[in-house]
């Protein structure tokens, strides 16, 4: 168990996956700071925490308000043990061509800009506390490695996170920050309810997915968070064992 002094920054923590990753650290002991566009989810998902919380109304794609999060995170707890990197949006699904530039990039600043700017504070705050280092956790998707129909700024930007995390593994050694991505498929959020009733395939059919519980994501990223400095997962897939993920297309 993670002991009170830890601390972790959750992005993108009012609902899904943040929120459930959000309350499984909490209640292994670690300090949250919830970050997300909508304060009244945010203080449902402190509401359903354990332990210190402090919520943090935050637009991940604009690089003040990212700054912001770091700043006030490091008032208030002193250090920065652990970001999740999850906070992300995806575009409507509608043919490639279709695609308005606002669209496109109103993705690439939720999923990937967002990234960096808080990868970017994390760094910073990670490399002169003391003791140093900490870990960073990127919400890769399964569409970091393969796409679903009329996904384009989603599946890019999710490929993109990929190359992020290797350059960030690499130029975090020398700070011991370890970073790693959790691939994650079909957890049942909100969001992905819809995926029973039936989503588009590569062959053009619709057909219903299946989902799993939200918690097993939640789990692997305890896991993942609870690892000596000296070890880290680089990649993990989390999935439904039954989506049409591997022979995918």
């Amino acid at each position: 168990m993670a002991s009170l002094d830890k601390i972790a920054i959750v992005t993108g923590a009012g609902s899904g996956i943040g929120r459930a990753s959000a309350v499984a650290l909490s209640r292994e002991g670690w300090s949250v700071v919830l970050a997300g566009r909508r304060k009244d989810a945010l203080e449902e998902t402190a509401s359903q925490c354990k332990g210190r919380t402090l919520v943090v109304p935050t637009d991940v794609g604009d690089p003040a308000s990212v700054r912001a999060l770091f700043a006030k995170t490091k008032e208030t707890f002193g250090r920065l043990d652990l970001l999740f990197n999850n906070a992300g949006t995806g575009a409507p699904a509608v043919p490639l061509e279709d695609l308005t530039v606002e669209q496109w990039k109103t993705v690439v600043d939720a999923n990937l800009n967002g990234v960096f700017y808080c990868t970017q504070e994390a760094f910073k705050i990670m490399k002169s506390q003391s003791p140093r280092g900490g870990r960073i956790i990127n919400n890769g998707s399964i569409s970091a490695h393969a796409p679903r129909p009329n996904s384009a700024p989603y599946t890019s930007t999710k490929h993109a996170v990929t190359g992020l995390t290797k350059a960030a593994s690499l130029d975090g050694r020398k700070y011991d920050i370890a970073v790693g991505q959790l691939d994650i498929g079909n957890a049942e959020t909100p969001l992905a309810a819809r995926m029973k009733n039936g989503v588009p395939q590569a062959n053009g059919t619709i057909a219903p997915e299946p989902l799993m519980d939200v918690e097993h994501t939640a789990r692997a990223i305890v896991h993942m968070a609870s690892l000596p400095p000296d070890a880290n997962v680089l990649f993990m897939t989390v999935m439904a064992t039954k989506m049409p993920f591997v022979g995918r297309g």
